[in-house]
């Protein structure tokens, strides 16, 4: 199947799912810090999802979203930044079959009525649930850690715990301060990676090849 994995630079959900033989691409404006170039698209994935893809995968950029940025929030909605990333996220969620990110204002809508009415209702009127599908955590899947992650899906089935360890330690959370610091903070563990790569493409026989929208 052809699948695009929206808003990744880093390749790791990329490459799992070739190991399983799709045709999977990455897209983000960043170029591809992973092993394979060849299967980057480095380019706005706004420009992308009429391509014909069978299944999308979305990890659209959560630094103006995540509650974890909370101090900033008011700079963010007088400089017009933080509602540019709701509307990206809500219009990349359109096409996709799992929209990825962290606990934030996308959780609830009350922030989003508060503070951007007529953009709450655009994406009320279109159906978007506020409440994720589901919420994992990186120990659920192999790694020692906890990062709370919502999931929103769409004609896929929730994701199974594969591997749980031991372990509760924010590390990704407490990474100091550097130039790469938000790059290593958005990468999907690859243990999370390698389940929905093994356990989606059981289902995938269950989607329309055609690109949709919601």
């Amino acid at each position: 199947m052809k699948i695009l994995i929206a808003c990744e630079e880093s390749g790791i959900v990329t490459e799992e799912f070739r190991k399983r033989g799709h045709n999977a691409w990455s897209c983000d404006l960043l170029p591809t810090s992973g092993n394979h170039p060849e299967w980057h698209i480095q380019d706005d994935v706004l420009n992308h999802l009429n391509d014909g893809w069978g299944l999308i995968i979305s990890f659209v950029p959560c630094t103006d979203l995540a509650v974890s940025g909370a101090r900033w929030f008011k700079q963010k909605r007088a400089d017009g930044s933080q509602e540019k990333s709701i509307r990206f996220f809500f219009e990349v969620w359109k096409y996709s079959n799992c929209s990825e990110n962290p606990i934030g204002i996308l959780n609830s809508g009350n922030y989003i009525k508060r503070w951007f009415p007529s953009l709450y209702i655009e994406m009320q009127t279109y159906g978007f649930p506020f409440k994720p599908d589901q919420i994992i955590h990186p120990w659920q899947f192999g790694h020692g850690e906890t990062k709370a992650t919502c999931l929103w899906l769409y004609k896929l089935p929730l994701l199974k715990p594969e591997n749980i360890v031991k372990g509760r330690e924010q590390r990704i959370w407490k990474m100091s301060p550097g130039p790469e610091r938000a790059k290593l903070r958005s990468r999907t563990f690859p243990g999370i990676a390698k389940a929905m790569a093994a356990q989606w493409s059981e289902d995938l026989g269950f989607l329309n090849t055609e690109t949709f929208l919601k």
